[in-house]
């Protein structure tokens, strides 16, 4: 860059031909534009962009009062010192201007050093304040860069934390990933805030965390499992809840009220608590959808995966094992309505 670039720009806004060239001559060392009046300058301020403004009271058109405040009304341009310059001596009529948003002002007739010394200032303060706002933006850049790869790092290693479970249950990290598309999805369309949303997305992976504590031969084994072994299976939900509920951590708590409550059911015939209807936490009611939506499209040892019209209308009309009572209405009416969008979720997750 040379050193005409570098030089900084003085907008000079005055009716006075004569004033603008004066004005010119004292503030050679700058690159000096001009406006004859105050719509003049505000559509020279949105061409150039200076860094310091000179404005006369009186001008035709719009006065340099206006023009200020217009100028110190737009996030865009209220940064841009200006400097109000006048031959009026009234007092009333300086604290109007200043009111008005200038910076500074200066009576007519001008001196040449005054005027120099009270421009540099200004600017040595924009400057400084322009620095501070880099510096801050590039600061927020940062922390937000952080933020997001803390973030990444938190929900992969919740992935590769849950996995550890479903490793044991034939399960994998497309499944983990999907079921938190599927919450997304879900809490958006029921309206939830973002802040909400954000936490069920981070939370559901958490969902069989409980898992973990369950025997390797009754979580791998490839045909029915006997009454007492199905008792043990359940206690996957209350073992998850154990482990999570107690955690300082937001995301945590909600994937404990998931873990306890995905296996109830809206007509009270779920586990392990039989919770009925609203008594359900609507995070459950919500994971109880997706998690059968999801179970029903995977393989598993004791059988195949289904097409997604195939599972849709299991869930939305029932079959041996499942019936539309199980779900809460709203939730599943939430989930006939975004049904194609699980269908795009769970081929662009495939293993």
């Amino acid at each position: 860059m040379n050193r005409e670039e570098k030089r900084q720009k003085i907008l000079i806004v005055d009716d006075e031909p004569l004033n603008r060239a004066l004005f010119r001559s004292i503030l050679k060392e700058y690159d000096i534009s001009e406006a004859r009046n105050g719509l003049e300058g505000l559509e020279m301020v949105r061409q150039i962009n200076p860094d310091l403004i000179l404005m006369d009271i009186m001008m035709p058109e719009m006065d340099g009062i206006e023009a200020t405040e217009r100028l110190k009304q737009d996030p865009g341009t209220n940064r841009i010192p200006v400097i109000i310059i006048s031959a009026i001596q009234e007092t009333d009529i300086r604290i109007k201007a200043l009111q008005s948003g200038g910076n500074d002002f200066i009576l007519k007739p001008i001196f040449a050093e005054e005027l120099l010394i009270r421009v540099r200032n200004l600017l040595k303060i924009k400057e400084f304040e322009d620095f501070v706002l880099r510096h801050n933006t590039l600061l927020q850049e940062e922390v937000e860069r952080k933020t997001a790869e803390l973030k990444n790092a938190f929900i992969d290693s919740v992935y590769r934390l849950t996995l550890a479970a479903e490793y044991k249950d034939e399960m994998t990290y497309s499944h983990i990933r999907r079921t938190s598309h599927y919450t997304k999805l879900m809490a958006e369309h029921l309206g939830f805030s973002e802040k909400e949303t954000e936490l069920m997305f981070l939370a559901a992976p958490l969902h069989d965390i409980g898992k973990m504590g369950i025997p390797d031969s009754i979580l791998t084994k490839p045909g029915k499992l006997t009454p007492e072994e199905f008792e043990i299976i359940k206690t996957h939900t209350t073992l998850g809840e154990k482990l999570l509920k107690d955690s300082p951590s937001e995301i945590m708590q909600v994937g404990a009220k998931i873990a306890i409550s995905h296996h109830e059911r809206f007509d009270g015939t779920g586990y392990p608590k039989g919770l009925k209807g609203t008594d359900i936490p609507i995070e459950g009611r919500i994971f109880n959808i997706i998690d059968q939506y999801d179970a029903l499209r995977s393989p598993r040892p004791y059988k195949p995966a289904l097409s997604h019209d195939t599972t849709f209308r299991i869930l939305t009309e029932g079959d041996d094992r499942t019936s539309p009572q199980h779900f809460d209405f709203q939730v599943l009416k939430a989930f006939i309505a975004l049904h194609r969008l699980f269908d795009e979720i769970f081929e662009e997750n495939r293993d």
